[in-house]
């Protein structure tokens, strides 16, 4: 490999961050064009510049590809981490979609803080993007294909080669001698995107010679007016929003215009982590769950995550299993407890309890005695005045006393004894539902 000479011209990296750089490196033209000339810039190699490759596993030269890589970040002094990954075979969703997510899931894991992601996607990348998620039927969100910015998870990658046609890398490559691998895989074009760069492409170029740098202009212009909608997609949500960041109003929601509603419904499934929200979720929630009564329990679930209706309010969380009927043990209050199917108790402030609290689940037709109070009250209906939807309730941890009082339920009520004896000894219990933040 040659050493470093110029670089692409200077708009390429125009907004060239002031942090750690990470390059996917797979070897190919592309990333190798990216990581030759980030490396010909001194101050990009005093912040840090590094290469990730990402070992699939799934051609027969695989070994040989890693060897590569190796070797060209060995003769340009740029350290390399490879990471070899499992791609699922069945996963349901083809195999460039499980390599791809596999990949992602690979930055994530290894990108340090503060550090960059930088990958190799070019003008004719974005072209093809914008024409499958056309023939997809996306709206301007998806059409905006591939962002010049964008996050994972709590980093940020950086595309600084959108506005580069691929000719123009080619031909630095071959000004600079470099060496690059090439897939045997791209000219498969029972790949959607292969038979677009391959057969679809090559005509629309020769009756359109720009019609790449046309269509990544139009994801461009699809960008902007995404960029618009969203100011306006963020306000409404903050009108619709509650104290919890996983409810929303349903009242509010139901002022809004059904377009402008679906966009606020995506944005907020966005803001809390969860799996993209399908078209049919958004019907569904539009004509099922949104009008649902108030007492029902109205439900779609996708992808390991749900949205329901309870009382005006939308909630919005992964799905967990309860925990087995009949489930209880014995706590002392000295440890955490896990709670099966997921969540836990935390005990502050004391050592531990007098005696151990039988934990365990709502068997219906408990009663507690409040704080302040001299008769019992339906723990039901304590829970309901408190706003507990009904699945959270089944996820609720009840501690009992010996003698089968209750003490508490998770820690959202406690009876009058269980919290004269918090205050004496300054304790604090705490419950982490099996998703979410500890309650505060």
């Amino acid at each position: 490999m040659p050493a470093p000479t110029a670089p692409l011209p200077a708009p390429t990296f125009r907004d060239l961050p002031a942090a750690p750089l990470c390059v996917g490196y797979s070897g190919g033209l592309d990333s190798t064009v990216l990581l030759h000339a980030l490396a010909a810039l001194p101050g990009v190699r005093a912040s840090g510049l590094r290469a990730l490759h990402v070992h699939h596993g799934l051609h027969a030269d695989a070994d040989q590809w890693t060897a590569h890589c190796v070797e060209v970040c060995a003769a340009l002094d740029v350290p390399l981490l490879v990471d070899r990954v499992q791609v699922p075979a069945a996963s349901g969703e083809g195999p460039e979609a499980a390599a791809r997510h596999a990949r992602r899931a690979a930055y994530a894991r290894h990108l340090g803080r503060g550090e960059v992601l930088v990958l190799a996607h070019h003008q004719d990348d974005q072209a093809e993007t914008f024409l499958l998620r056309a023939l997809r039927g996306s709206g301007p969100d998806g059409l905006a294909a591939m962002r010049r910015w964008s996050a994972l998870g709590d980093h940020r990658i950086w595309r600084p080669l959108l506005a580069t046609p691929r000719h123009a890398l080619l031909a630095h490559a071959h000004t600079r001698g470099l060496h690059w691998l090439e897939d045997p895989s791209n000219a498969d074009t029972a790949f959607d995107r292969n038979f677009l760069r391959n057969r679809v492409m090559p005509l629309l170029r020769d009756r359109w010679p720009a019609a790449g740098a046309a269509f990544a202009q139009a994801a461009g212009h699809c960008e902007d007016a995404t960029a618009l909608l969203h100011d306006e997609d963020e306000r409404h949500l903050a009108e619709a929003a509650t104290a919890d960041p996983a409810t929303l109003s349903r009242t509010v929601l139901r002022g809004l215009p059904p377009t402008r509603r679906a966009r606020v419904l995506r944005l907020w499934i966005a803001s809390l982590g969860l799996p993209p929200l399908p078209a049919e979720g958004v019907a569904q929630i539009e004509h099922e769950v949104l009008p649902a009564r108030a007492d029902a329990r109205a439900m779609f679930a996708w992808e390991g995550a749900a949205v329901r209706s309870w009382r005006d309010l939308l909630h919005a969380a992964p799905l967990s299993p309860p925990p087995p009927a009949g489930w209880h043990t014995l706590w002392a209050g000295d440890a955490p407890l896990a709670i099966p199917g997921g969540g836990s108790l935390h005990l502050e402030g004391a050592a531990q309890f007098p005696q151990p609290a039988i934990v365990g689940l709502r068997d219906g037709g408990e009663r507690i005695t409040l704080p302040g109070r001299t008769h019992s009250h339906a723990l039901k209906h304590v829970l309901q005045d408190l706003g507990v939807p009904p699945w959270e309730r089944e996820h609720l941890p009840v501690l009992r006393s010996a003698e089968g009082d209750v003490l508490a339920a998770g820690d959202l009520t406690y009876s009058s004894v269980f919290d004269a004896w918090l205050r004496q000894h300054g304790a604090r219990l705490h419950w982490r539902p099996p998703t979410g933040t500890p309650r505060d």
